[in-house]
């Protein structure tokens, strides 16, 4: 009974790692689809003219004290990088955010308003499938933990195995087109995006390495349940030629 029961526990530790890895894989999905830190940078933007209480280096001092300096007057507007502020923002597949300079908070717009025209198309395509992505990380998520708790029928529960590392592939394969569909159309949004919006520099941030890491947990938790299945099998294999082996032995006994 030993050699049958050390398999059977092996079989729901690998269930148990392929759901730990299919589930946080869609909580970092989910969160990286509803945050707006794919990607950070900041672009250059001309200094305000300080108005009221305004001070500090991020606008223009015109009604300070030392206004009849000629030296500080020549400096602001002669040395160009004076004249400019770095503007951060951060842009998600939802949403893009900026910094308003000299206050507080930040003022947002749609990041699909702010993509060329040619290439909105590919932005819902990429929305479509990380949806799609993540539903189909849900189902994957639910079969497994079927599949752990089921205990009637040994069959049915290789079934629901298989059907769970289909869906899992798949839901890699989606998650996949749709992270590279968003690196495209983001960076042609910033060689052709509005001129108050592209960045001087910029580069991918949290969300995205987030967005990738849910894809390696997918790929893990496809790789452990197709390993399942697969032992499984030939474990279903082994067992009945050394039982076929033994009812040939036990035929052949009484013959002699």
């Amino acid at each position: 009974r030993m050699p049958v029961a050390v398999p059977a526990a092996d079989g729901r530790q690998r269930a148990s790692a392929a759901f730990s890895l299919s589930f946080l894989s869609l909580v970092f999905s989910i969160t990286a689809f509803c945050s707006s830190y794919w990607c950070e940078g900041a672009r250059k933007v001309a200094k305000p003219f300080c108005t009221g209480q305004s001070k500090g280096d991020h606008c223009i001092r015109f009604n300070s004290p030392d206004a009849n300096n000629s030296n500080a007057v020549q400096y602001i507007w002669e040395t160009g990088d004076d004249k400019f502020v770095d503007q951060k923002f951060h842009a998600g597949i939802w949403y893009s955010c900026e910094e308003i300079i000299n206050e507080e908070g930040e003022k947002c717009r749609s990041f699909i308003s702010l993509t060329p025209a040619a290439d909105q198309g590919v932005l819902w395509l990429s929305i479509v499938a990380e949806l799609l992505y993540i539903i189909l990380l849900l189902i994957g998520a639910i079969l497994i933990s079927v599949e752990i708790c089921y205990y009637s029928s040994v069959m049915d529960g290789l079934k629901i195995n298989a059907f769970s590392a289909v869906v899992t592939v798949l839901a890699g394969l989606l998650g996949m087109v749709a992270h590279m569909m968003y690196t495209t159309v983001f960076q042609m949004t910033v060689n052709l995006g509005p001129e108050d919006w592209r960045p001087h520099t910029w580069d991918y941030s949290w969300s995205y390495c987030l967005a990738w890491s849910s894809f390696a947990c997918c790929m893990a938790a496809a790789v452990t349940t197709i390993n399942k299945y697969t032992k499984t099998v030939l474990e279903f294999k082994h067992r009945r030629e050394m039982l076929e082996r033994n009812l040939k032995v036990n035929y052949k006994i009484p013959d002699h």
